[in-house]
């Protein structure tokens, strides 16, 4: 007990620690509309982007292929509600991650590629797909992401998941979704990445579009407004060469994390880009990479 309090009480002063350096950055509230999507367009920002993800997708379809024993499993009612289980071994711990896309694209299939150093480490890996913008509003979107932890919580055993060892991680929007998710008691840290945690600046901008973003959703799914379970360990993660809206949101979220000494840090990566922060997760010498281990196997 005395040794989880000590790493506890370590957490917190280490999260104090990052955001204690005072920093300004742009105040959406003043921009106009082409400054402010500009803001929020990632792929524009990284013209090599697509080239960067056509090689995920493609190193994803051949880990999916080789590990196909429990592919498209279905955790809910709509057709994206499924889950790509993959099994490291028994008695493992679970690192559950959930996709990015703004909530309106991408899929579980895609990111398949971020399972392969995990599992090769003795951890599970379970993908999470939900159903997306226009054809469910954030809402129905955050209600399937819930039920997706819902059934880890009750499945995990089936696969011989260890259930005090599940981790949940996610990026961009599905980072935004995995702090939507961690009131679920099964969940013991969360490790978001370059996620959105205010979802006001969104609303008119050309995200919103397919979003439709109502103002009491906006107030509801904004973890900015919550309070996070008071012991859960949060580590934020944002790129240093990020644009700066993105790079605000992280900041904001892990300011009001020290501010509630919740456990866990908030750390920006230098010279990491909203893409290339994934490389720090799933190589073994990366910073996000050995969070997610020392978490899961501790």
């Amino acid at each position: 007990m005395k040794k989880i309090l000590f790493s506890i009480a370590i957490a917190c002063l280490f999260s104090v620690l990052n955001v204690a350096f005072g920093e300004t950055f742009p105040d959406w509230h003043h921009m106009d509309k082409d400054t402010l999507n500009r803001s929020y367009n990632n792929s524009l920002a990284v013209p090599e982007s697509k080239e960067m993800f056509n090689q995920w997708v493609k190193e994803s379809q051949e880990f999916r292929a080789s590990h196909a024993q429990f592919l498209d499993v279905p955790y809910g009612p709509s057709p994206r509600e499924k889950l790509d289980i993959f099994v490291a071994a028994p008695n493992a711990p679970t690192l559950v991650f959930i996709h990015g896309g703004f909530w309106q694209m991408r899929s579980k299939d895609d990111f398949a590629f971020i399972a392969k150093p995990f599992v090769k480490a003795g951890i599970n890996v379970v993908m999470v797909g939900y159903p997306l913008a226009p054809d469910a509003s954030m809402t129905q979107i955050v209600a399937a992401a819930k039920r997706s932890i819902d059934y880890v919580q009750k499945h995990v055993q089936d696969w011989q998941g260890d259930p005090h060892r599940v981790v949940v991680s996610g990026w961009s929007s599905g980072g935004h979704l995995a702090v939507e998710v961690m009131d679920n008691p099964i969940v013991s840290a969360v490790v978001p990445l370059s996620g959105i945690y205010d979802l006001e600046p969104l609303v008119g901008s050309y995200i919103d579009k397919k979003l439709k973003l109502t103002q009491s959703e906006v107030k509801q799914y904004s973890p900015i407004n919550d309070l996070p379970p008071k012991a859960l360990p949060i580590y934020v993660f944002s790129g240093g060469a990020e644009l700066s809206e993105m790079r605000r949101q992280s900041f904001d979220y892990g300011t009001k994390l020290a501010k509630l000494k919740q456990p866990g840090s908030y750390k920006e990566l230098p010279n990491k880009n909203h893409y290339t922060i994934l490389a720090d997760m799933i190589n073994p010498k990366g910073e996000i990479y050995s969070t997610l281990v020392h978490l899961l196997q501790q």
